[in-house]
């Protein structure tokens, strides 16, 4: 089976691939760039860059995104991390959320999959603390600051192994188990 993931970010895709290679799936990499409704309403946002990839691709089709809920802000910026992250980047979103009393967060992942008849939603989410300064590779967004909660290594600072705790890993657990046995 073929499904077309709709990502532009080289990292994401790998990581999937990664993810779900033992699960018969072939995941095809559909780089296009999708405009995404600005809401704090994540499934809302998933929902609309689901219905516009497959408006583009017309065959079964997924979409991720992954956000950070900031204790300290409310939850905020959650489906706003992007923009946010892109504002601010590491080293000033180090400084300013990594200190204090309260560092603590949550980062989540929501996977919606089309399968031309439905849309399916999987989430999985992960706790954890911000890092007083960035470590390890930047080049995956915020994975240089995220502290999973048990652990003292930063996303970044883990490498591959990131991907057997990781949000994105518990949300696509669950995408791979509805693959595999449908609805459960």
């Amino acid at each position: 089976m073929k499904i077309r993931f709709v990502s532009k970010n080289d990292f994401k895709v790998q990581e999937v691939q990664q993810i779900l290679q033992d699960t018969g799936v072939e995941v095809i990499a559909a780089r296009y760039s999708i405009d995404e409704i600005q809401t704090e309403n994540v499934d809302s946002l998933v929902r609309d860059k689901l219905l516009k990839a497959f408006k583009i691709i017309g065959h079964p089709v997924f979409v991720e995104h992954t956000g950070l809920y900031i204790e300290s802000l409310n939850g905020f910026p959650g489906g706003l991390t992007q923009i946010f992250w892109d504002k601010l980047q590491a080293d000033k979103f180090s400084t300013l959320f990594g200190s204090g009393e309260n560092i603590n967060l949550v980062a989540k992942t929501i996977i919606g999959y089309c399968d031309s008849m439905k849309i399916h939603l999987f989430e999985g989410a992960i706790k954890g603390t911000i890092s007083a300064e960035p470590r390890g590779n930047r080049d995956f967004q915020w994975d240089c600051v995220f502290i999973p909660e048990g652990f003292t290594q930063t996303f970044a600072e883990m490498g591959e192994r990131k991907n057997n705790i990781s949000m994105r890993r518990l949300a696509f657990d669950k995408f791979k188990q509805f693959l595999k046995y449908g609805n459960v």
